[in-house]
C-alpha cells in the first residue's frame, strides 16, 4: 500500500503525556513530518505547511491552515468552543477519542449507581458526624435486581455500562440519535423522542452523551420533574447536559432520591455551590476517565489516524462537526 509525504501540527498547548508522541509518530508512520511550534507566531506559520493538525484551532488558527485537511481533537468530547462556525463550515475532517477509556468510565459509572442504590451519600456525611443511623427500611436501598435503570447515550461508555448493569438483574433501556439496535444486556433502545415518555419508568437515569447543541440542558426542571419519584440520576458524560440549580430544587423537595455527578455546568463546582454538601449528592471531580493505559490509547489512536491518512484510507473516530461528537 503506497503512503504519502504528509505534516502533521501539533497545536500547543499539549499535556505532558505528547511530550514523546512526535518521536513515536515519525516511528510508527513512513512519511511524516511533524511539527511542534511553541509561539503563536510558530504555530500559524507550522498550520500554514500542515496538512494535519492535533489539538485545539482557534478561529484565527483556523484560518492560517490553508492545507489543513485532518484534526484530530484530543478528547472524546472537547472543551467548548472547540466546535466553533468557523471549524462546522471548513472542510476539516475532524476525528475525536472515544472509545479510549471506556472501560475506567463505565467502572466510575456503576460505582456511583452502586453508591446512591446503597445511601452511601447519606452514610459519608453521618460518618464525618461520627452519628450511627443505621437505615433498614422498606425503601432504604434501591434493589437493582428490581429496578430499571435508562442509560442516556447507548456508544461505548453507554453499551458497557448496560451490560454491567444488567449483571446485577437490573433491566437497562437506552436512548440514543444513533444507535437503533440494543446492546448486549439491553431490553431496547430508543429514539431521542421517545424521552419523555421513557423518563417515568425508570428507577435509575444514567447520562453518557456528550455535550451537543441538542443535549445542552437536557435534564432541566421539566424533565427531572418527569423522573420517577425516588429515582436517582447519575451523569458522567459532560456537565451543561445537567442544570445544576434544576438539579438542586429536585433533590431538595425529595422528588429525586439522589444524584451522582462526575461533570458539572460550570467546572470546577464553586467551593460555595450546596452541591457539595447536599446529603443527597455525590460528586467527583471529573475522574470517570481515570485510569491505566489512557495515554496509550489516544496515541494510538492519533498513529492509526496517522497511518490511515498517509495511505488515503477512511480515518477512525469521525466526527459529525454541526453536532459536535
Amino acid at each position: 500500500m503506497t503512503t504519502a509525504a504528509f505534516t502533521l501540527v501539533m497545536v500547543p498547548p499539549l499535556p505532558d503525556e505528547t511530550h514523546s508522541w512526535p518521536d513515536k509518530l515519525v516511528e510508527a508512520v513512513p512519511g511524516i513530518e511533524v511539527l511542534c511550534p511553541k509561539s503563536p507566531e510558530d504555530v500559524a506559520a507550522a498550520l500554514a505547511d500542515g496538512d494535519a493538525a492535533y489539538g485545539m484551532l482557534t478561529p484565527e488558527l483556523l484560518g492560517s491552515a490553508s492545507r489543513l485537511r485532518w484534526l484530530q481533537a484530543p478528547q472524546a468530547g472537547p472543551p467548548p468552543g472547540f466546535y466553533h462556525p468557523a471549524l462546522v463550515r471548513h472542510p476539516v475532517e475532524v476525528t475525536n477519542m472515544r472509545d479510549t477509556y471506556t472501560d475506567h468510565v463505565a467502572a466510575h459509572t456503576m460505582a456511583l449507581v452502586l453508591a446512591l442504590a446503597r445511601q452511601l451519600p447519606r452514610y459519608v456525611h453521618e460518618q464525618a458526624a461520627a452519628t450511627w443511623a443505621p437505615d433498614w427500611s422498606d425503601g432504604a436501598v434501591v434493589a437493582l435486581s428490581e429496578a430499571r435503570a435508562l442509560i442516556i447515550g447507548t456508544g461505548a461508555v453507554g453499551a458497557e455500562t448496560g451490560r454491567l448493569l444488567a449483571a446485577f438483574g437490573t433491566r437497562v433501556e437506552g436512548v440514543d440519535a444513533r444507535v437503533t439496535g440494543a446492546p448486549p444486556g439491553f431490553d431496547r433502545v430508543l429514539p431521542p423522542d421517545l424521552l419523555d415518555d421513557a423518563l417515568p419508568e425508570a428507577d435509575i437515569v444514567i447520562l453518557t452523551v456528550p455535550h451537543t447543541p441538542r443535549t445542552e440542558g437536557l435534564m432541566d426542571a421539566r424533565r427531572l420533574a418527569a423522573m420517577k419519584h425516588g429515582a436517582c440520576l447519575v451523569n458522567v458524560g459532560r456537565g451543561p447536559t445537567v442544570r445544576l440549580d434544576d438539579l438542586v430544587a429536585a433533590l431538595d423537595t425529595g422528588r429525586l432520591r439522589g444524584a451522582a455527578l462526575d461533570v458539572m455546568e460550570r467546572e470546577p463546582l464553586p467551593p460555595n455551590h450546596p452541591l457539595w454538601r447536599h446529603p443527597r449528592a455525590l460528586i467527583t471531580p471529573h475522574v470517570a476517565g481515570a485510569g491505566p493505559h489512557a495515554a496509550e490509547r489516544r496515541f494510538e489512536v492519533l498513529a492509526e489516524n496517522a497511518r490511515r491518512f498517509a495511505s488515503g484510507r477512511p480515518l477512525i473516530n469521525v466526527v459529525d462537526k454541526s453536532q459536535w461528537f
